[in-house]
């Protein structure tokens, strides 16, 4: 991957499987030095500096990213690249929320919310796929999704604002807290008495 890189990105994606999804936390390939390659905090690829315009190649190279600590890498079953990330690689830009009948078979988990990411994965939110909120420098919060394998997605500022209308506060640790809750699991945002400052 390292070497056909220099040849272009054809010659990266030819290295990669393409045959469902990989498991990338089964390889452990040896480390063939850093490439060219960064994903801006907008989401954006860029390969030399130039974005990657075709999505079918985002979503190829996405598929076998892999972190390590606070590293990130491509990976196939005999090699491993490294490649700078600004945030974190994915962005979730749309949101579904799914409110299910009760099941009597079943617990009533309530609603599910459902994020696309920007390289066309569905995540529901939930046991395994938390969400969390930072706070920005400026006193906002930064939300973000996990996808996989400690890969994480930012939620976009408008689904942010979908959320905080889905929130609700509950007691936390005797603590007033504002969140959301999705397959059960409630994810706190803030204290209550300083929503007000975030939406």
């Amino acid at each position: 991957m390292a070497k056909a890189g220099q040849g272009g990105l054809e010659g990266i994606a030819a290295a990669l499987p393409r045959k469902g999804p990989p498991p990338v936390e089964l390889w452990n390939p040896p480390f063939c030095g850093d490439i060219d390659m960064r994903i801006a905090s907008d989401g954006t690829w860029f390969y030399q500096k130039t974005p990657i315009g075709r999505a079918a190649l985002v979503k190829l190279f996405a598929s076998v990213l892999k972190r390590e600590g606070d590293k990130y890498f491509l990976v196939t079953p005999v090699e491993k690249v490294g490649l700078v990330v600004e945030d974190v690689p994915f962005l979730a830009v749309e949101l579904q929320v799914d409110k299910p009948e009760p099941d009597v078979l079943r617990q009533d988990l309530g609603q599910v919310l459902r994020f696309r990411t920007n390289v066309d994965d569905w995540v529901d939110a939930g046991p395994g796929h938390a969400l969390r909120f930072e706070l920005e420098a400026t006193g906002g919060l930064k939300p973000y999704l996990h996808v996989r394998r400690e890969l994480w997605a930012k939620v976009t500022r408008t689904l942010f604002y979908d959320l905080v209308e889905l929130g609700e506060e509950r007691v936390v640790d005797g603590k007033a807290m504002f969140g959301v809750v999705s397959a059960g699991e409630f994810f706190a945002m803030a204290e209550a008495s300083a929503v007000r400052e975030f939406a």
